[in-house]
């Protein structure tokens, strides 16, 4: 028999309740520590493939593993107990056909526990997306600037600006929609094109550099903490710890070559007879 838990997790059905309520409050996580802090104040932990760029210093998301997101997954859901935990599906492991997808979604859900897996894409992706929650996989889309196709798109920039151009993205957030996803990431998209497929769309639409009228937000920490020496234009730094840090390593460092830590309260003394 197992134990309730007294905190119950967000589920993939309670955040697509949201879908004109409550703003969804998001950030990514790739860590158990961080997760025990996030998980406070967030409905939706990500554990983004973007651990490549931040955690690993690598230039894109392409290179990142499955290995690599179970592995940080199972961290942040040990982490946490209360956010809906997603994991990002990455490149390679679910574009070949919808039972690749099938296959890797289901090995991340069971070895770390998650509950619902995010893949980029729209048309193309919307086939894939329906087989997987047909078959008990929650699934979050993920249109707009997608990172994973940075090798054809050529570089990070903004979707949307030209109105002219807006046609296929709407056209992407529909069939994300309409092939059962319980929530639709929006990334770098022009602000009154976010706004408008959030009124379009029945799933609750998370931001990231899109619109206020979202219906959630989404930043990676590590921006937002000010750890990240470059960030993007739609991150607000919400703290500075990255002087922080140095400064207390200095410190450290600075106290080791004087020999002035360990200190008396360091250390252990012998036992008094």
């Amino acid at each position: 028999m197992s134990v309730q838990e007294e905190i119950k997790r967000f589920t993939a059905p309670d955040i697509q309740a949201r879908k004109g309520g409550e703003p969804i409050v998001s950030l990514t996580a790739y860590h158990a520590h961080t997760a025990r802090l996030v998980d406070k104040y967030c409905d939706v932990i990500l554990v983004g493939d973007s651990l490549g760029m931040v955690m690993h210093g690598l230039e894109t998301t392409v290179p990142v593993t499955l290995e690599m997101m179970i592995l940080q997954g199972h961290a942040v859901m040990r982490g946490s107990k209360r956010a809906l935990v997603v994991v990002d599906m990455p490149f390679g492991s679910y574009e070949a056909s919808k039972e690749q997808a099938f296959m890797n979604a289901a090995r991340v859900m069971k070895e770390t526990g998650c509950g619902a897996i995010k893949g980029e894409g729209g048309r193309r992706l919307a086939e894939t997306i329906r087989f997987l929650t047909e078959r008990g996989v929650p699934v979050m889309g993920h249109i707009g600037l997608t990172p994973q196709s940075i090798n054809t798109i050529g570089s990070f920039r903004a979707q949307g600006r030209d109105e002219k151009d807006w046609g296929p993205i709407e056209d992407d957030a529909k069939a994300v929609s309409d092939a059962g996803a319980f929530s639709l990431v929006i990334e770098a998209v022009a602000e009154p094109l976010a706004r408008k497929i959030t009124e379009e769309v029945a799933i609750p639409t998370i931001g990231i550099g899109a619109s206020a009228a979202c219906d959630g937000q989404i930043l990676v920490l590590e921006d937002m903490l000010g750890l990240s020496p470059r960030v993007p234009k739609f991150v607000k730094r919400y703290g500075n710890l990255g002087p922080g840090i140095e400064a207390a390593i200095s410190g450290y460092a600075d106290e080791v070559r004087s020999r002035a830590f360990p200190g008396p309260d360091q250390v252990y003394p012998m036992k008094k007879k």
